[in-house]
């Protein structure tokens, strides 16, 4: 013990406490201090050109030692910037660019991550010209435009590649075959399309490859089957058609592989998973695969996930004996045609769903009791398919059904028609047919002679402008809507859902909505939801299978909420189960408050916006032109338009939608008689549901993107009329600068994207013309917000901001503003005292935005007279023809 307290023991504590300041001060020692001046004043440069903030780069701070995000190594050189998740200052994000050109004066440079740092414009060419020693390339939800530059190619040393969840568009650049050192390339969730570039299959290092959720097509490349070290493959939610591959083989390292959403079609080859030993997540499913599945698919020991489901494999399910326990592993095979008995491989899933298929006999006991078994052919299930279905399944196939477990296996073949039968058969066709003939011309007769008696009335009404909810006398579901449910999603027991939401608790309560109240969820295994709780005692109208019938049809279409599932356990209460949105919806994503140090609003970017409207126009095309019938979506407003992580458009609410009964554009009956088109049709007291009702709704969403005003989209029928009144005049086709006046004061956007948002608002006062049969149809309207740029040139000789547009009676001009024309009150370009006294108006309650002069001096354009009429000016045909009006025909 003395020994301890000796003359050493003051060395040793010196000794100890210098060891530790040396260890505290590890990283600081490792950092050291930027050695090079040109890289400071470069990192000064990035600090202003980017709008980074004193908090994560001070500015009398060492950046090697203080800045968040710079990593120097041992001689004093910046070798990693990361900008992820950093907010700009106000005065950067005033005018955000992609302003990155001190980047070249870091030679050293091997890393630069700006993930989810907005950076609007294009990728700089100095990328591939100047950083050549850059290994990783994170720009990820940056907000990144226009195409890939083929420069890229020289960054001969990049190992990483990271371009997802921007707005990215053309091809893959074929040079990206000389980034031999590439291991990771991810261009998911832009607009990319064309096919893939074979030499891909030239970069041998690359682990992982995703290409999912763009515009790409042609087939599967056999080259990727070169990609030998290949881990993880993504090609879903594209438009790939053809075959797959026998060559992917080869992909022995693989270990997911996702092909789901595209149009591959034909069978699986036999030999393709019998080398792919280290596969654990498959997923074909929503193709068009026929033919019987691969006994080796089955048998692979180390899969996890297996979803083919939405496809067309037929056949006897695989009997193969599982080489594997993996009880908690997942297969998806529903909505396919498989039939037969169920065999001794599905011991080896935890979880099932072989909904939607044709298996018969008993459901053996080794078949978890949680399984999804429903509209198949099996003895002793609820929810299967009729005696019928089954026995013509089994007739067409040549095979015998077990007639659910009955003695009579088999049901008698009908006899066969005899001549006199048919002799007869065909008398009575002509009867009926001639009778058919005769009821025509009555109706006809009588149409005219209503047309007679109710055209004077017809024409004496007033214009409505068509802004309530369209309202139907149907009470229960319209005809076509599926008789048994088991199909569409997956079927949740209620004690899931209490677990998935605290016992459905005010906490969990997102909103309560018209048809039900909405519950943010988690199911077990991490997944979010939104659960959908229906008092069926408080909604007269039963709208649940409506949104049955709608996703039965509609399963694959990228524009929808995504609908998992459902629950119908309890009498009076129902629930539908869809994928959780993290951004919500456009009403609550329009602003969002700032963090506890700002806490001004933050909005949208004028990039998203315009996203978001191009989405939303998608999804009403789709139901608009692409459904037969079309059908109409009822409740188009910003709650409705939800927003997933990346700000992509899923359409909601859709308890409403049903198909059109009238067609204001395109009648031949009304044509052929020449009726009269009531003008408010589509309008609130309209009982029929017409598509020209949604361009309508989307109009005023427009609007509300346009000018940021909230609710506007929702709002009742006085308020939207006032707010019409004090916003219109200030849409012009011939002074932009007008539409500075109405702008979101939050939005920022410099002279190009102005014009921009002059086109949304020109689309959105020709979707809220008066007249239901001026609007212009959805498919044309998605062009517009498309190209925007197509329908507002400016001149440039003029310098005045007027439209470069001529008149023609046959341009979609015509049809777009051809209203405004014709109605005293709602003029082209509003008079010089009225538009004093509107702005001043304005000005008073905080509306007017922040522009550049453009050079107009006066709210009058050149060429309006002082009742707002014009010399007459045409708008490209290609991008809006007009909508024909039967009256002319």
């Amino acid at each position: 013990m003395r020994d301890m307290w000796g003359p050493d023991f003051g060395s040793t504590v010196l000794l100890v406490v210098v060891l530790l300041s040396l260890l505290l001060n590890c990283p600081r020692l490792a950092q050291g201090q930027l050695s090079s001046r040109a890289e400071r004043v470069a990192l000064l440069q990035l600090r202003s050109s980017l709008g980074i903030r004193s908090k994560e780069w001070p500015l009398k701070a060492d950046p090697c030692s203080n800045w968040t995000g710079i990593q120097c190594n041992g001689n004093g050189r910046v070798v990693g910037i990361n900008i992820s998740g950093f907010r700009r200052t106000r005065v950067g994000g005033l005018n955000p660019q992609f302003s990155v050109d001190a980047l070249a004066n870091l030679t050293s440079l091997a890393t630069f991550n700006a993930s989810n740092f907005l950076l609007p414009g294009q990728i700089p060419g100095l990328f591939g010209q100047r950083l050549t020693s850059l290994q990783v390339l994170d720009l990820r939800s940056c907000s990144v435009i226009g195409v890939i530059p083929s420069s890229l190619a020289g960054l001969t040393n990049l190992t990483a590649l990271y371009l997802a969840g921007n707005n990215l568009t053309g091809a893959i650049p074929t040079s990206f075959g000389s980034l031999k050192n590439l291991s990771t390339l991810d261009i998911s969730s832009n607009s990319l399309s064309g096919s893939v570039p074979l030499d891909i299959g030239t970069l041998l290092g690359l682990q992982f490859l995703n290409l999912s959720r763009n515009n790409l097509s042609g087939s599967i490349p056999l080259q990727l089957g070169d990609l030998t070290s290949l881990v993880d493959l993504d090609l879903s939610f594209n438009g790939f058609s053809g075959s797959v591959p026998s060559d992917l083989r080869s992909l022995r390292n693989v270990v997911r592989m996702l092909l789901g959403d595209n149009r591959l079609n034909g069978s699986l080859p036999g030999n393709l998973f019998q080398s792919l030993s280290q596969l654990q997540v498959l997923v074909l499913r929503n193709n068009a695969f026929s033919g019987a599945l691969p006994s080796s698919l089955l048998s692979l020991q180390g899969l996890v996930s297996l979803d083919i489901s939405g496809n067309s494999f037929t056949g006897l399910f695989p009997d193969a004996s599982p080489n594997a326990n993996a009880t908690s592993a997942a297969l998806i095979a529903s909505r396919n045609s498989f039939y037969g008995n169920l065999t001794n491989v599905l011991r080896r899933f935890g979880s099932i769903d072989l909904s939607g298929n044709y298996f018969e006999g008993k459901v053996p006991d080794f078949v978890q009791s949680n399984s999804s078994l429903g509209e198949n052919c099996l003895q002793g299930l609820l929810d299967q398919r009729t005696l019928e279905e089954c026995s013509s399944f089994y007739t067409l196939n040549g095979l015998v059904f077990d007639n659910f477990g009955q003695e009579n296996s088999t049901v008698p073949p009908a006899p066969l028609p005899s001549k006199k039968s048919k002799r007869t058969r065909y008398i009575l066709v002509g009867v009926l047919g001639g009778l058919g003939v005769l009821a025509l011309v009555i109706v006809l007769c009588g149409l005219l002679l209503l047309c007679t008696r109710k055209r004077g009335s017809a024409d004496e009404r007033g214009v409505g402008v068509g802004v309530g909810p369209v309202t139907t006398s149907r009470n229960e579901a319209p005809p076509g809507s599926p008789t048994n449910i088991a199909r569409v999603g997956d079927s949740y027991a209620y004690q899931q859902l209490l677990e998935a939401t605290d016992g459905f608790s005010r906490a969990n309560l997102i909103k309560q909505g018209h048809t039900g109240d909405l519950f943010k969820g988690v199911l077990q295994g991490g997944t979010l939801v939104v659960i959908k709780k229906i008092d069926m005692q408080a909604m007269k109208k039963k709208s649940y299978p409506v949104e049955f019938d709608f996703f039965s049809k509609v399963t694959t279409h990228g524009r929808f909420v995504p609908f998992l599932g459902h629950c119908m356990e309890k009498e009076n209460e129902k629930f539908l189960v869809y994928k959780y949105m993290p951004n919500g919806d456009l009403a609550s994503s329009l602003y969002k408050k700032g963090s506890s140090e700002d806490d001004s609003l933050q909005a949208l970017d004028w990039i998203k916006r315009l996203k978001i409207a191009v989405g939303a126009a998608e999804g009403l095309t789709y139901l608009h032109n692409d459904c037969n019938p079309p059908l109409v979506h009822r409740d188009v407003q910003a709650s409705s338009i939800l927003l997933d992580d990346k700000f992509e458009v899923r359409l909601g609410s859709l308890g409403s939608v049903c198909a059109q009964e009238g067609d204001g554009h395109q009648s031949r009956i009304t044509r052929l008689l020449r009726l009269p088109q009531s003008s408010d049709q589509g309008s609130s007291d309209s009982a029929n549901a017409i598509c020209a009702y949604d361009v309508y709704c989307f109009g005023k969403v427009l609007l509300e993107l346009v000018t940021g005003k909230l609710g506007f989209s929702a709002s009742p029928d006085a308020e939207m009329k006032e707010w019409l009144e004090q916003t219109l005049p200030y849409i012009s086709i011939y002074d932009k600068e007008l539409v500075t006046k109405i702008v979101d004061p939050h939005l920022i956007v410099d002279e190009d994207l102005l014009e921009e948002v002059w086109a949304m608002a020109i689309v959105a006062r020709s979707c809220l013309n008066p007249k239901p049969i001026r609007r212009p149809p959805m498919k044309y309207i998605l062009k517009a917000l498309e190209n925007p740029l197509k329908i507002v040139r400016e001149d440039a000789n003029s310098g005045s901001g007027r439209l470069k547009t001529t008149s023609s009676r046959g341009s979609w001009g015509a049809a777009l503003f051809g209203s405004w024309r014709q109605s005293s009150s709602d003029v082209a370009v509003i008079p010089a005292a009225s538009s004093a006294a509107a702005t001043a108006k304005l000005e008073a309650a905080g509306t007017t935005g922040s522009f550049k002069n453009s050079g107009t001096t006066g709210s009058q354009s050149q060429g309006s007279g002082p009742n707002g009429s014009s010399s007459h000016r045409r708008q490209s045909k290609e991008i809006f023809p007009e909508p024909p009006d039967p009256l002319d025909l």
